[in-house]
C-alpha cells in the first residue's frame, strides 16, 4: 500500500509543481525581490568587512609582538625608530615613532638638559606624553574604522527581514480575500517569500555580530597594549632624560 502510495499520480504532480528557493525568488514581487537585494548588498559588504579586517588585525598583532620583541631588546631609542619603519601596521610603532619624535624635538631644542627647573622637566615629559596620547587615539580610530558598520547590519538585518516577513504574510492574506479560498496553491508562494526573506535577513546578521564581537575583542588588546607600551615608554624617558 505504501509502495502504491508512493507512485501515485497525485504524488507525481506535486513532485513536479514543486519550485526550488531560486525559483520561488524569481517568481517574488517587487518589493520582496528589493528586500532580498538590499540584503544581499549588506551581507557581501559584511564579508568583505569581515575579511578584510581579518588580516588587518592579524598582521597587525603578528607586527606589534615583533616590535615589542625590538623594542626590548635594543638599547638604543634611534636604533627602535629606525626598526619600526619594518611594522607599518603594528600601532605601538606608531605610537612609539610619536613620542620619540616629540622628544627628539625637545633635545633639538636645547629643551631637556641637566640645568632645566623641575617645572620645565615636568612641562616636557607632559608634551611626550600627550603625543603619546594623540596616537593612541589615532590608531584607535583607524582599528576601529568599518567595524561599526557591522553592528549595524547586525542589528538591522533581522528587522529588514521581518518587514518582508509581514509583507509576505500580507500578500497572503489579500490573495486568500480576493480569491475567497486558503488553499496551499493560494498562500503558498507569499509565505514562501516571507520565510525565504527571514532566513536572508538572518544569514546576513548572524556572521556580522559574530564578527563585531570579535573585533571589539581584537581592539580591546591592542589598545591595552598600546596603553602598557606608553606608560613603559614614559618611564624610560623619566629615567634617562628627565633626572
Amino acid at each position: 500500500m505504501l509502495a502504491n502510495l508512493l507512485t501515485s499520480p497525485l504524488l507525481a504532480e506535486a513532485a513536479a509543481g514543486h519550485k526550488s528557493v531560486i525559483e520561488i525568488v524569481m517568481d517574488a514581487d517587487a518589493v520582496v525581490t528589493a528586500i532580498l537585494v538590499l540584503l544581499m548588498v549588506l551581507s557581501v559588504v559584511s564579508w568583505y568587512i569581515i575579511g578584510y579586517k581579518t588580516l588587518y588585525f592579524r598582521r597587525a598583532q603578528a607586527e606589534s609582538q615583533n616590535f615589542m620583541d625590538v623594542f626590548w631588546q635594543s638599547k638604543r631609542l634611534d636604533a627602535i625608530y629606525q626598526s619600526s619603519e619594518e611594522f607599518p601596521r603594528a600601532p605601538v610603532s606608531r605610537v612609539f615613532k610619536a613620542g620619540y619624535i616629540e622628544l627628539s624635538k625637545l633635545k633639538s631644542a636645547g629643551e631637556v638638559g641637566g640645568a632645566e627647573s623641575m617645572r620645565q622637566q615636568l612641562g616636557d615629559i607632559e608634551n611626550v606624553e600627550r603625543a603619546l596620547r594623540r596616537a593612541s587615539r589615532t590608531e584607535m580610530t583607524e582599528l576601529e574604522k568599518l567595524v561599526p558598520f557591522l553592528a549595524t547590519v547586525g542589528s538591522t538585518s533581522p528587522f529588514i527581514g521581518l518587514f518582508g516577513t509581514v509583507w509576505g504574510i500580507m500578500v497572503a492574506f489579500l490573495q486568500i480575500s480576493s480569491e475567497g479560498a486558503a488553499g496551499i496553491d493560494v498562500v503558498g508562494q507569499p509565505i514562501a517569500e516571507a520565510l525565504i526573506v527571514t532566513a536572508a535577513g538572518l544569514f546576513a546578521a548572524i556572521p556580522a555580530v559574530v564578527a563585531y564581537n570579535l573585533f571589539v575583542n581584537k581592539i580591546k588588546v591592542l589598545g591595552g597594549e598600546m596603553d602598557n607600551f606608553s606608560s613603559d615608554f614614559l618611564n624610560i624617558v623619566k629615567r634617562h632624560f628627565f633626572k
